[in-house]
């Protein structure tokens, strides 16, 4: 139980989290989980809901890999990392209680609110999914969408008025939000948060999202190598634990700052 870097095998790297970085979105986070750095900007406008889900709003993932986060992102490997990276999210937000998609409703079947949220990766320093999942969280708890009315004149036109008071605002509940936590398959033991040089001796790891609770919401295999059932049981126990534990730190971590409130310096993701 004791790698390189002198950490166990259940044990994170040092994550610096900020959020509120970027001034022109509805919410945004940084994310610094040792040499990886990640940030995440998310934009609320308003759409029309989906067919199926008529009073519900909905989310859209975009994902942008800069060619400076590593050498193999280069050309094509970013645009094909980001899509993977993107299908991945919708996965695990695909689950019914990760956000409150009825709150983002304004007018069944006719307005509601889209949540876009744009993932840049800076630097690729190993185990980005886990990094980015938990700055998609900070930067959903920092997001508010400004109150709405809808008025209906005598002939039934509707029309929509917006709050001009900037903290007359929705929050979101991120209670249920499930974070992404990578165990990398290596030799007969498996290693949460891997670097980079860890990840190349991993020939199979597996993705878990798992809630505050300790619920598993969707897992994915990824890698060349095979796992077998016995050890992809011990991996579930242990994402579900170290899963618990990284939420606990990470609302401890949101809530206190938001209680420094607007005084709070802010060093950005260029600082």
């Amino acid at each position: 139980d004791l790698r390189v870097d002198g950490r166990g095998c259940e044990d994170y790297r040092c994550a610096e989290v900020e959020t509120d970085v970027v001034s022109n979105t509805s919410g945004s986070a940084r994310v610094k989980l040792g040499d990886t750095d990640v940030l995440v900007g998310i934009k609320a406008e308003m759409g029309t809901p989906k067919l199926e889900k008529p009073d519900e709003g909905y989310l859209e993932f975009f994902v942008d890999c800069s060619s400076n986060a590593t050498p193999e992102l280069e050309g094509r490997g970013g645009e094909e990392l980001g899509t993977d990276i993107a299908n991945t999210l919708c996965r695990v937000f695909s689950c019914e209680n990760s956000v409150d998609l009825k709150s983002l409703c304004i007018n069944p079947r006719e307005h509601c609110w889209v949540l876009y949220v744009d993932v840049l990766l800076l630097e690729c320093g190993g185990n980005i999914f886990d990094a980015i999942s938990i700055a998609v969280k900070a930067a959903l708890f920092n997001t508010r969408i400004p109150k709405v009315r809808v008025l209906e004149d005598e002939e039934g036109t509707k029309e929509i008025e917006l709050s001009d008071d900037p903290y007359d605002c929705i929050r979101l509940n991120v209670e249920e939000v499930p974070c992404i936590v990578t165990l990398s398959k290596i030799g007969y033991r498996h290693v949460v948060d891997a670097t980079l040089q860890e990840e190349a001796c991993s020939l199979a790891s597996l993705l878990i999202s798992v809630t505050s609770k300790g619920s598993l919401t969707s897992m994915k295999k990824v890698g060349k190598g095979s796992l077998d059932p016995e050890s992809i049981f011990e991996m579930m126990e242990t994402g579900q634990r170290v899963g618990k534990s990284l939420h606990i730190a990470l609302q401890k971590i949101l809530d206190e700052e938001e209680s420094l409130g607007t005084s709070r310096p802010k060093v950005g993701f260029l600082g």
